[in-house]
This record gives structure tokens, C-alpha cells and sequence, in this order.
């Protein structure tokens, strides 16, 4: 209970950043896994999709790391505007990545670390940041998506209503 008031805590904020385990969010999210297999190219895909939506719904920029390198022919490289995708070169894990992410991100504020390995998150938390599980994550993404989703359905019957009026 404790990381998930800490989770919430910390997307209130202004966080400078979210650091995202790639594989461990990917497989505490069965939604997106549907009919996919757990490290193809189209997973890895539907997640950065999804973070995308989110990102421009919290306006925080998120960083995804996964482990190994860079499929050929797989998973987009990030572009300006979306969320940033990461993979760990020979000799490298992205927890490695997201520890020198978290420590070079101290001057600027606080990141939060989205993962199930307790020890990364207790590693984040001792360099100053925030740490959440992913399932707390996930229900946090969701639940800001669904919001969004019903404001703009609002919005846009307020607009119909309007246009109605308006040529009338």
C-alpha cells in the first residue's frame, strides 16, 4: 500500500521523468500481450503505443528500457514528441540503465521507476526518486486514459450541442 500512495504521490508531482522496465511492465499487462508473443515486436509495440497516449495525456516524459539490443526490423526508434525506447547494449541490463538514468536525473527533480524488481525500486528510492510496481502503473495509466476518454466524449457533446444551437 505504502508504493502505491508513493506511486500516486509521485504522478501528482512534477516528475522529470518516468522510467519504464520495458519487459517487466509488458508481461504484468495482459491486454497488450493478447495473441502476441511476450518479446515479439508487436508487444514491445503496443506498449510503447500505450505510453504514448499516456504521455501526452500527463505530459511527463517516459523513457522505456528494455533488455538486449535493438531488433532488426523491430520496434521503432523514438522520434521527437513520443516516448523515448531504450534497449541495453552487450554486458548492460536495463536496470543498469535505469539506476545511471535515476542518478543522472537527481540535479533536475524526481523520476519515477516503474518495475516489479524490488531491489531496482529500492535502489530508485535511495537515490531520491520514486518507485512503483507495475501493476500500480498500470491501474494509474488506465485509469488516466479512461478519464481522458470520457472528457473528450463530454467535450465533444458539448460541441455538438453548441453547433446545433448554432445553426438553428
Amino acid at each position: 500500500m505504502a508504493i502505491r500512495k508513493q506511486a500516486v504521490y509521485a504522478l501528482s508531482m512534477a516528475l522529470v521523468r518516468i522510467l519504464v522496465d520495458g519487459y517487466s511492465l509488458l508481461h504484468s499487462w495482459p491486454e497488450l500481450l493478447r495473441g502476441k508473443a511476450p518479446h515479439s515486436a508487436s508487444a514491445r509495440e503496443a506498449l510503447i503505443q500505450r505510453l504514448t497516449s499516456y504521455q501526452d495525456t500527463a505530459g511527463t516524459p517516459i523513457t522505456i528500457f528494455f533488455d538486449g539490443s535493438r531488433p532488426k526490423g523491430g520496434t521503432r526508434d523514438a522520434s521527437a514528441g513520443t516516448v523515448e525506447v531504450l534497449y541495453s547494449s552487450a554486458g548492460q541490463t536495463a536496470d543498469q540503465m535505469i539506476e545511471r538514468a535515476a542518478y543522472r536525473f537527481q540535479p533536475y527533480g524526481e523520476v519515477l521507476a516503474v518495475t516489479n524488481d524490488i531491489a531496482e525500486r529500492e535502489t530508485v528510492l535511495s537515490l531520491g526518486g520514486f518507485a512503483a510496481s507495475c501493476r500500480n502503473f498500470i491501474d494509474l495509466v488506465e485509469g488516466s486514459l479512461s478519464e481522458m476518454q470520457d472528457d473528450l466524449k463530454t467535450r465533444n457533446r458539448q460541441e455538438q450541442h453548441a453547433f446545433k444551437r448554432r445553426k438553428q
